[in-house]
């Protein structure tokens, strides 16, 4: 996991940085953040949230100057646990969208999450990314596959295409009950050492992404867990009503 920090901290994916033309982040918790007003911890980054809009939009607002983004060019992706993807070529927030791409320069993605993967995808070459919001839902919806089967109609190769999977809820603490479980591979969920079961989201998530050609090389996965990390991760299934939103954000560098 690199961390990287400046007035907050965020996870910078090991492939993006070794890249020189896609710019990626995954934003933390940032628990010690607090502006006056607010009543989550952190640098709560989400609208449908606890906090007013007004302390929200400072949020984001001082993230994107820590990160040099402008926040007048940046695609936002109105999420609803859907499958849906859009191509988007202006900034904005993108309605009942859970799936994000460009291939415009310049043009930041963004994702949100508290215990849904975000995952990022990126073809440099060809210089098509993506963002996407994966649930259990949009995960066995397929996403992922319908994600990156637009992305190569843009000119993405699967053996240039690199992807990152963020901190997200883990098998351990992923309980469900079988009718969730039933739509799942049953690599992907333990029937047996939990009362209940439990599902793999990452190894899923994963999986997609090789099936669809992806490098093994090519896929970084976090390791770390939202709901058992509380120090530097919101988790819905851990706080409930009170859980903040971290985000994930891409972008083409000019």
């Amino acid at each position: 996991m690199n961390i990287s920090s400046s007035d907050f901290s965020y996870i910078i994916p090991h492939t993006a940085v070794e890249n020189d033309r896609v710019e990626a982040w995954f934003v933390l918790k940032n628990q010690g953040h607090s502006l006056a007003g607010s009543r989550v911890e952190g640098l709560n980054l989400g609208f449908n949230t606890q906090d007013e809009e007004s302390v929200v939009a400072r949020n984001r607002l001082l993230l994107f100057e820590d990160l040099g983004i402008d926040p007048k060019w940046v695609a936002l992706a109105d999420q609803v646990h859907g499958s849906r993807v859009q191509v988007v070529t202006d900034d904005g927030t993108y309605a009942s969208t859970d799936g994000l791409i460009t291939t415009l320069p310049g043009l930041t993605l963004a994702i949100q999450v508290a215990d849904c993967a975000a995952v990022l995808i990126w073809d440099s070459s060809s210089q098509v990314i993506g963002a996407f919001h994966a649930g259990w839902r949009g995960a066995v919806a397929e996403i992922i596959p319908r994600g990156l089967a637009m992305m190569k109609r843009r000119g993405a190769a699967s053996k240039s295409l690199r992807a990152f999977v963020s901190p997200c809820i883990s098998l351990e603490n992923f309980e469900v009950g079988p009718e969730v479980a039933e739509q799942f591979p049953s690599p992907f969920v333990d029937w047996d050492t939990y009362h209940k079961p439990h599902v793999d989201l990452k190894g899923f998530i994963r999986n997609q992404l090789r099936s669809e050609g992806l490098k093994d090389s090519h896929i970084e996965v976090s390791g770390e867990c939202t709901v058992a990390g509380s120090r530097d991760y919101y988790s819905y299934r851990r706080e409930g009503e009170e859980s903040g939103r971290m985000m994930a954000l891409i972008r083409i560098k000019r």
